[in-house]
């Protein structure tokens, strides 16, 4: 990519030097992106938190709030901690590298800037961003409570449906940032070959490895600990009787008629029945939509 390819994305530059974000604005503008600008790092927070950019550029040396503090509580905000943070900074020393890598940045690009390269690392960390952001958004519209961290039990992302969950059963964010991180870590050290309970809170949660994603990040599925049954909670939601909540359950769990008529031991011409009495009652015309209705409210409830 070079200074002249376009892209389209949305980008926060959080600087207070006015110079530089009125370089970084038109040359950022000309390739296609939209700019967004911070002149510190406490409004770099509430701009992200409102608008949720696709990659944020910190100027790592600012007053009072530097960009490496910002970036740690973006981080440590599960609703934010996706965005990918680029630093910007005119020190050379290896130990400001590291200190923004270990703030949760994930690249960095040294003053004076290079235009051409800065364009090219967006690009390639947009797509990234696009990639995970579509995982997350598909487990998500399943009903999925999904969260990835790092080894030291960091969060990484996790689906609005975890951060619903978690704030339902109390969850603030210094519990997010500190408690869960620390009760994580030992787990995640010993192989979390088991499901690891979560009592501090006003709901225990119950939180389960699904596996490793590479050498340093971890997913993993959060639930209620007491979760009510899913039949119980379709059959008061939607009036179906015993045996049609049964079906439905099955149906989220993508079972085709026959395997539900063989799981319930009647025939498939009974589960066709159930089935027509379960699309009345849901006011739908087919399975797929009967699903997605079911685990959309399932999600919502636990």
């Amino acid at each position: 990519m070079n200074s002249k390819s376009k892209c389209s994305g949305v980008v926060l530059i959080v600087d207070d030097s006015p110079e530089t974000i009125s370089m970084l604005n038109a040359s950022l503008s000309e390739v296609g992106l939209t700019v967004l600008v911070a002149l510190s790092g406490a409004q770099a927070l509430t701009i992200a938190k409102r608008i949720k950019p696709e990659i944020i550029l910190m100027d790592g040396m600012m007053p009072e709030m530097d960009g490496f503090e910002a970036c740690r509580l973006i981080k440590a905000d599960a609703l934010i901690a996706h965005i990918p943070v680029i630093f910007m900074t005119g020190l050379n020393a290896s130990e400001d590298i590291v200190r923004g890598f270990d703030a949760g940045g994930i690249d960095y690009i040294t003053k004076p800037i290079d235009m051409q390269g800065l364009i090219a690392r967006i690009g390639a960390q947009l797509t990234n961003s696009r990639i995970a952001n579509g995982a997350r958004q598909a487990l998500d519209s399943l009903g999925q409570h999904s969260l990835s961290v790092d080894l030291r039990g960091k969060i990484l992302w996790s689906t609005p449906n975890t951060h619903r969950l978690m704030d339902s059963s109390g969850a603030t964010q210094e519990w997010i940032a500190k408690t869960l991180p620390a009760s994580l870590r030992p787990w995640l050290a010993e192989g979390a070959k088991q499901p690891l309970r979560l009592d501090n809170l006003n709901q225990p949660l119950l939180v389960t490895a699904l596996q490793a994603q590479d050498s340093d990040e971890r997913l993993l599925a959060i639930e209620l600990a007491n979760k009510p049954n899913e039949e119980d909670l379709l059959k008061e939601k939607f009036g179906l009787t015993a045996r049609e909540a049964e079906v439905l359950t099955w149906i989220t769990k993508g079972k085709t008629n026959h395997e539900i008529a063989i799981i319930l031991d009647f025939s498939p011409r009974t589960a066709n029945k159930h089935l027509e009495q379960i699309f009345r009652k849901l006011n739908v015309e087919n399975r797929t939509t009967a699903a997605a209705i079911s685990l959309r409210y399932l999600s919502q409830i636990k």
